[in-house]
């Protein structure tokens, strides 16, 4: 079973998970309750994190991720409630701010 090592508000916490787990899944049953979500259908970025080790196990962003986080994805986020968790992983939502910033600007 894969483990995930989430980096959040200067902590880090590891819980392994089942396959093919979906991250904002898990923080909606409280299996993995640090980790930062909103909506779990790829609209609000709030669940935006940066891949520290494992984003070769992911496979390609999808469309909604490639929308909503434009360039970031070259730089390496992803959003948890777009990715299936099949191997160990660890990522960042320390980093995430200046994009729910940049969604926010759009908006208006």
């Amino acid at each position: 079973m894969p483990n995930v090592k989430l980096h959040v508000n200067g902590k880090v916490i590891e819980q392994v998970v089942k396959d093919n787990a979906n991250l904002v899944v898990l923080a909606g049953i409280k299996q993995l309750p640090e980790l930062k979500y909103g909506c779990g259908m790829g609209r609000c970025t709030k669940c935006a994190c940066k891949i520290i080790n494992g984003s070769e196990d992911l496979g390609e962003a999808n469309w909604k991720e490639k929308k909503m986080l434009g360039e970031k994805v070259e730089e390496g986020f992803r959003l948890a409630c777009q990715m299936t968790i099949t191997n160990d992983i660890e990522i960042s939502q320390e980093e995430t701010v200046a994009i729910k910033k940049r969604k926010e600007q759009q908006v208006k």
